[in-house]
C-alpha cells in the first residue's frame, strides 16, 4: 500500500514538472515596452476608440454604456454620460469623418454628432432591423455603414434617416464582422465553424470553410493585402494576398500556452501586434515570421481585446476592467533579449 501511493506521489510530480515546463514560454522578450498603461475608472470591456481629424479629440466607447473623451490626443481620458434612462447599453463600435461620427451599440441604438461630440443625436431604427447594430464605419459628411450582429449591411447618405440594404439576406449570428479599408468584410460564425466574406457589388455573403480542424476566433485585414486569422489554442494564420481561399502554413507565436488570442493590430506592413487573454502582447517586425513578447505588460489585470492603430506613431489596446494601452514612439531599434 505504502509502495503504491509512494508511485503515485511521483506520477504526480513528474505531471506537475511536466505540465510547468510546457507552460514556460519560449519566446525572445521585446528589448523595450513602448506601451504605457492607463487605468480609468470603470469596470467596462473596451470595444473601440476613434479620433477627429485633429487626432487630439478622440472618444472611447464600451459595455455598461462607458463613454470616455480625450482632448490630448489620449494621454487623459474624462467620462461621459448621456441621457440613455434606465437603458441597459453596451456600445459597439464608433467612428469619426472630420467632426462627423457615430457610435453603435445593443440592445439597438446608434448615436450621431456633427460637432465632434459635444452634441449626440439618437437615430431611430426599425424594429425589424435584423440583429443589434455590431459595427459602424464613418464615410463623409452624413453618409455612414453599419452592419449588425446577424451580418445586415446598410448604409446612409442623409444623416441616418433612411439606410439603402447592401446585402439580401444577413448572414446569421456572427462572433465578429471586420471591414478593410476599401469597404470588403469578412464575419466569423458565432461558434467559429466557417467564415463568410463580402465586397462592394454583390448581393449576398460568400460562405468560406474553415481550413483546419480548430475553431475560428477571430479574422481580419491585414496592411499588407493579406487576411489574418487566428484560431483556438493561439494559432496565426495569413492568406496569400488578396485571396480568401489560399492560405499560408499555420503559426504558433507562443507554443504551448493556456491563453488565447483575441486580435491583431498592423502598426506598419511588416510590424504585427497581436493581443491575446491575461495581459499577452506579442509582435513580429517581419511579417510574421518571427516573434518577440512585451514582458512588462504582462502583470496588467486584464485581457486584451482589440488592438487599433490609427497611424504608425498612434495606437491603442483595448482592454477590461478600464484598462487600455496607449503606444508611445521608441527611438529604440527593435531586438530580442534573452
Amino acid at each position: 500500500m505504502n509502495s503504491f501511493v509512494k508511485k503515485l506521489k511521483q506520477i504526480v510530480i513528474i505531471l506537475a514538472v511536466t505540465l510547468l515546463t510546457i507552460g514556460c514560454s519560449q519566446v525572445p522578450s521585446l528589448s523595450y515596452n513602448p506601451w504605457e498603461v492607463i487605468e480609468l475608472p470603470t469596470e467596462a470591456i473596451f470595444s473601440d476608440l476613434a479620433f477627429t481629424d485633429d487626432f487630439d479629440r478622440g472618444w472611447l466607447v464600451g459595455t455598461k454604456a462607458a463613454l470616455f473623451e480625450t482632448t490630448d490626443g489620449g494621454n487623459t481620458w474624462q467620462e461621459k454620460n448621456l441621457a440613455l434612462g434606465d437603458e441597459k447599453v453596451s456600445f459597439t463600435s464608433v467612428s469619426f469623418a472630420g467632426e462627423e461620427g457615430w457610435i453603435s451599440g445593443k440592445p439597438s441604438i446608434l448615436l450621431h454628432t456633427k460637432d465632434g461630440g459635444e452634441t449626440w443625436e439618437r437615430i431611430p431604427l426599425s424594429e425589424k432591423l435584423p440583429g443589434s447594430p455590431y459595427n459602424v464605419e464613418a464615410l463623409g459628411a452624413n453618409s455612414a455603414e453599419m452592419t449588425t450582429d446577424l451580418g445586415a449591411i446598410y448604409q446612409t447618405n442623409d444623416g441616418g434617416r433612411t439606410w439603402q440594404a447592401l446585402v439580401a439576406e444577413a448572414v446569421g449570428v456572427a462572433r465578429n464582422i471586420s471591414r478593410s479599408e476599401d469597404g470588403k468584410y469578412i464575419a466569423v460564425s458565432s461558434k467559429g465553424n466557417f467564415y463568410s466574406t463580402w465586397e462592394p457589388g454583390q448581393s449576398q455573403w460568400t460562405p468560406h470553410n474553415r481550413n483546419s480542424s480548430r475553431r475560428l476566433q477571430n479574422m481580419g485585414f491585414g496592411k499588407d493585402g493579406r487576411i489574418w486569422l487566428l484560431a483556438r489554442g493561439g494559432q496565426v494564420q495569413f492568406s496569400v494576398e488578396d485571396d480568401f481561399e489560399t492560405w499560408e502554413n499555420p503559426i504558433a507565436p507562443e507554443f504551448s500556452t493556456s491563453w488565447g488570442l483575441l486580435d491583431i493590430g498592423y502598426r506598419t506592413p511588416e510590424e504585427i501586434w497581436v493581443a491575446g487573454g491575461s495581459g499577452n502582447l506579442l509582435c513580429s517586425f517581419d511579417g510574421g515570421k518571427t516573434w518577440l513578447k512585451d514582458r512588462e505588460v504582462e502583470e496588467v489585470p486584464t485581457n486584451l481585446y482589440k488592438i487599433i492603430f490609427l497611424t504608425s506613431e498612434k495606437g491603442f489596446v483595448l482592454g477590461q476592467r478600464g484598462y487600455l494601452l496607449k503606444y508611445n514612439p521608441q527611438s529604440e531599434p527593435p531586438s530580442a533579449t534573452a
